[in-house]
């Protein structure tokens, strides 16, 4: 019988079947050798070098500075006047232009400035997408000599006019500290609930009005919190009451007209019992 051969000598199995060879067991392949200190450290250094090199592209160079400054969105105010009241330098680097201060600046000196959107267009302009304010009631006697006092949807005074913008009605604050007192018992004087929240409930009129009525509205006069009374055009007068259950009041308003079309007086205060009268 053939002896074993010369690898068979080599090799014998142990006990339980594993092969070994003769100089001892049989070791797996060695593990790929690690990066040795001088790699990890050029690998660091490298490193270091790409994080200075982006700081000084964004700080230090000329690349990345702010070369354009504009706005957009402007109705009243021009552009110019936005962006000198934005403040951002040219010449600065555009990374370190803080959009959140330069917008607080914005609605602080531009009162007429309802939003604003700030953003940074890469490599060297700075963009100011403004909204402004949308007057809703124009007061007259806030001002003096003449000069109207624009109020927005928000009940906000933002801006002083020499000139009514068009269509825009009149508020007039006819309430007195006494008006609580002296009128019914569900009427709210101005002692009690203050100029500001009066003229939030003119708006808060205003911006229920059908747009038909809305575009015939002279004066928005409030008495009191539940009083508020609208001048139209052609001498006609609507008690609107308080301005709770406008859209109710709306659609009543409209369908009333449409009723009584030679009707002077609409009180539509208690919408579900509304009255009319030619006098």
């Amino acid at each position: 019988m053939a002896g074993a051969t010369t690898a068979e000598r080599g090799e014998r199995q142990d006990g339980q079947g594993r092969r070994e060879s003769a100089s001892g067991p049989l070791r797996p392949p060695l593990l790929k050798r690690l990066p040795g200190p001088r790699a990890l450290i050029a690998a660091a250094v490298c490193l270091v070098l790409l994080a200075a090199g982006g700081v000084w592209v964004l700080y230090g160079s000329q690349w990345t500075r702010v070369e354009r400054v504009s706005a957009s969105g402007t109705r009243v105010l021009t552009a110019e006047q936005v962006v000198e009241a934005a403040g951002v330098r040219v010449g600065s680097p555009l990374v370190s232009v803080d959009t959140d201060a330069v917008e607080e600046r914005l609605r602080r000196k531009l009162p007429r400035i309802d939003s604003v959107d700030v953003t940074r267009s890469w490599p060297h302009a700075i963009g100011l997408k403004v909204t402004e304010r949308t007057p809703v009631l124009i007061d007259e006697k806030s001002g003096k000599g003449g000069k109207y006092v624009e109020v927005d949807a928000k009940g906000v005074r933002y801006a002083t006019v020499s000139r009514a913008p068009q269509g825009v009605p009149v508020l007039e604050l006819t309430a007195s500290e006494s008006s609580g007192s002296a009128g019914s018992a569900g009427s709210a004087g101005l002692r009690r609930f203050g100029t500001a929240r009066l003229v939030r409930e003119a708006v808060l009129v205003a911006r229920s009005l059908p747009a038909a009525v809305a575009r015939a509205t002279r004066v928005v006069e409030v008495r009191s919190y539940d009083s508020v009374t609208l001048e139209l055009s052609g001498g006609r007068t609507v008690d609107w009451g308080s301005g709770e259950s406008g859209r109710a009041k709306a659609h009543t308003l409209t369908a009333l007209m449409k009723a009584a079309p030679k009707a002077r007086h609409f009180d539509v205060s208690v919408p579900t019992a509304p009255a009319s009268s030619t006098s």
